[in-house]
Formats: C-alpha cells, sequence, structure tokens
C-alpha cells in the first residue's frame, strides 16, 4: 500500500529528519513519491515517479533545510493507474474562490459512481485523483449554492463526503484547504498520529522515537495548527482485508 507522512504546527518546524526516515521506506512503495510545502494558499509541490530512494534530487532536496507548519509527503504503491509523474501524489489545485487545496491518499477506490464523470478530465489515471477532484467540485458547488461558506458548513460537507465515499472502498486520506488539515482512516492500524503541545504528526505507520496512537477510526476530524478543532460523527464503513476484497485487487491488476 502507498504510505502517507503529515505535519500540522503552530510554529514552523524543521522537517528533514522526520522526511528522511519516511523516505526510507520507499523499496516497499517503488512507483514514485511525493512533498508539498504548504502554508496558507501557498504550496510547493515536488514529486518524481520514481522510487524515493533512488531519486538523485530527492537526496539533494533532502540536504537542504525543509521547515513549515504543514507537510505532505507521499510514497507510491500503485494499484490503480500507471507509474508516471500525473498519477504521482500530491495532488493541488484551487476552487473558484481561488484557496489552494491539496490532498494525498492510501487506499483504493473500488466504486463509487459520482468520480466516473472525472475519468474524462482528469490529467492522470488514479482513483486518487479522482477523488480530489470531486472534493473540489463538491466546494465550488457549495460556494456557488450560499456565495460564501464558513468553516463549519465546509466541514459538515467534507463529513458527508468521505462518509459516503468509505462505504466498501479504503479511504485513507490528508487533504489540506490552506487552513485546515482534513484526516480520515477506515481499516485498522493504517493511520497514526504523534501529539505535542503545539504539533501533531499523521503517519501510515509509527517510526523514530515518538509515541504514537492509532488516528481514530470512521472519523473526519479537522486540525489547525497542530490541534484538532473538529470532529465528525464516526461511520460504520469499516475496510477489511479479506478474500473478496483481495479478489477485488487482483481484479484491477489484471485489467491494467
Amino acid at each position: 500500500m502507498c504510505e502517507l507522512f503529515g505535519i500540522s504546527s503552530k510554529y514552523p518546524i524543521r522537517c528533514n529528519g522526520y522526511l528522511k526516515d519516511f523516505f526510507s521506506h520507499s523499496p516497499n512503495q517503488p512507483h514514485g513519491w511525493g512533498l508539498a510545502v504548504l502554508d496558507g494558499n501557498d504550496a510547493e509541490i515536488e514529486k518524481e515517479p520514481k522510487q524515493a530512494d533512488q531519486s538523485f534530487y530527492l537526496k539533494e532536496r533532502l540536504t537542504e533545510e525543509i521547515s513549515a507548519k504543514t507537510i505532505f509527503a507521499h510514497i507510491r504503491y500503485a494499484t490503480i493507474g500507471n507509474v508516471t509523474y500525473s498519477n504521482c501524489h500530491p495532488f493541488t489545485g484551487k476552487d473558484i474562490t481561488g484557496r489552494r487545496w491539496t490532498l494525498v491518499h492510501n487506499g483504493t477506490i473500488f466504486d463509487y459512481p459520482k468520480l466516473y464523470k472525472y475519468l474524462r478530465t482528469q490529467t492522470g489515471d488514479t482513483d486518487s485523483e479522482r477523488v480530489f477532484l470531486y472534493i473540489l467540485d463538491s466546494i465550488n458547488k457549495l460556494i456557488i449554492e450560499n456565495d460564501t461558506i464558513d468553516d463549519e458548513s465546509e466541514f459538515n460537507l467534507l463529513n458527508d463526503l468521505v462518509t459516503h465515499m468509505a462505504d466498501g472502498n479504503k479511504l485513507n486520506l490528508l487533504f489540506y484547504d490552506g487552513k485546515y488539515i482534513y484526516v480520515h482512516t477506515n481499516q485498522v492500524n493504517t493511520l497514526y498520529m504523534s501529539k505535542s503541545e503545539d504539533c501533531v504528526k499523521f503517519a501510515t505507520r509509527p517510526y523514530n522515537d515518538d509515541e504514537w496512537e492509532s488516528v481514530p477510526m470512521n472519523t473526519l476530524m479537522a486540525f489547525k495548527d497542530g490541534k484538532c478543532e473538529y470532529v465528525g460523527m464516526q461511520h460504520k464503513y469499516v475496510y477489511e482485508e479479506n478474500h473478496e476484497n483481495t479478489q477485488r485487487l487482483y481484479q484491477i491488476f489484471s485489467d491494467l
């Protein structure tokens, strides 16, 4: 599976050590890497369709100081979509008000009809990009209907979207709207967080000497400056690795 990493902090922190540890996992996720250094509407996004620990560019990049309040990183194991630049995470784009959104995903969307139309418009061919485009379109629709939206209305919309997409699908997500990091997992022991007074880190699996705990299951959460600001209602759609889902993945690989 892919791996995710993210940071939400009140103050800029140096992230090089965390990122080096994270990208060292890439032999098991060899199909691409991505890094987003985020600050409000500004985003510095770098990615390559190659194994992270074999990237000369990334090796050099990690020798430079990387300090930020908000960071996303991703290493890809391709289940849907070819090994190309356009299929590497993070995905980013702006809503109709000019706010930049950025997303990384670990999981597989086996079936969700509302994503089908993005097969014609997406840049790559991943289910993750279709999830991103669907979220962005839904935000735009809400803005058009209400002229503007407040934080609570936005969270409630996102909570509904994530809940419905999670039904029958694996949906581990980190996404950012320039203000909040939204976090969701619906598979046991596949997303963790490590909290300190002014910072929270997220990762697919625990590493280094920090204290880690599982992200609450089936619950959308929104973090700002290292603090949890919103928590959604827990839904019932747990994703499990079982024979049926293994067969569905096998069929996806057979169709590639």
